[in-house]
């Protein structure tokens, strides 16, 4: 297993200018993660000049930039706005090429009024594979996230229900489509996180490990004090081999603390469900 982070809790700052993307290369490598996370939404440039730099700052730092978490929105009503997605995905697979990424998250796309399930689902998986030979040409591979709501999103993920998520899963199945799971999201409907890992975990490419405070409600915590089951999730990955990237997703704005505890507590819980430690991981 190899460990990133999507540092969410970081976004107010970079927002703000308050700290920089190389900022936060420097703590994630600081903090003993092999890799750094990046949201599309705080990379202000794709000139080959400017993702060059930041690949530079990354590597200076000692960690590699693992994925690019964009926010695909292809459930859109205006088919103009559809097309526009799959235009944009396609810029960002080029500058994940020139970032050095091995992932791009995809989103299926909001829950926007007036849009039928029938609609929304039809439009998901068309989208979330218009761009796959692409990517598997320019050696990135997309993983599609069972999500609850964007940074830059005004509404919910329209595959957020288990349900819906499980079927753009089956109607994806003869590509080359793999999952990004999330440790917590599905609690956030009460759909069991544990029984949804089970219908996709052969198409498990990388994980977000996330932690929410209670089920029913999208209010995420510091990993490994809230309700998801994750031991119990990475022993189901253990077991079927996966041994790949895991990204912290940590939201709990609790500060850098709330960073080492996550980082720990991810090392820990994986050896726990039997997986091989990391070379990089702190000494407790």
């Amino acid at each position: 297993m190899k460990l990133s982070c999507l540092p969410v809790s970081l976004y107010p700052d970079f927002v703000a200018g308050r700290r920089t993307l190389g900022d936060w290369f420097r703590m994630a490598a600081e903090l003993g993660l092999d890799g750094a996370d990046v949201s599309v939404a705080h990379i202000t440039s794709r000139a080959p000049t400017d993702l060059a730099a930041l690949r530079r700052e990354a590597g200076a730092a000692g960690v590699q930039i693992v994925m690019l978490a964009t926010y695909t929105d292809f459930t859109h009503p205006d088919p103009k706005q559809r097309a526009d997605q799959s235009d944009e995905l396609y810029r960002w697979i080029e500058a994940a090429t020139q970032l050095g990424a091995s992932f791009l998250r995809i989103t299926a796309g909001q829950a926007h009024s007036g849009v039928s399930e029938a609609d929304g689902l039809a439009w998901a998986v068309a989208g979330l594979t218009a761009c796959l030979n692409d990517a598997r040409a320019a050696g990135v591979c997309l993983l599609y996230e069972n999500h609850v709501r964007g940074a830059i999103w005004s509404a919910n993920d329209f595959t957020q229900p288990a349900a819906r998520f499980l079927e753009v899963f089956r109607r994806t199945s003869a590509s080359s489509l793999e999952v990004l799971f999330d440790t917590a999201n599905c609690l956030a409907l009460n759909d069991d996180p544990l029984d949804v890992l089970q219908q996709v975990r052969d198409r498990v490419g990388a994980v977000h490990l996330s932690d929410i405070r209670q089920a029913g409600a999208f209010e995420p915590t510091v990993i490994g004090t809230g309700v998801a089951p994750i031991p119990q999730l990475l022993g189901m990955l253990v077991a079927n081999g996966f041994d790949g990237w895991i990204s912290i997703e940590e939201a709990s704005r609790t500060g850098d603390e709330g960073f080492r505890q996550a980082v720990a507590y991810a090392d820990a819980a994986w050896g726990l469900a039997g997986g091989i430690g990391r070379p990089a991981a702190l000494t407790p």
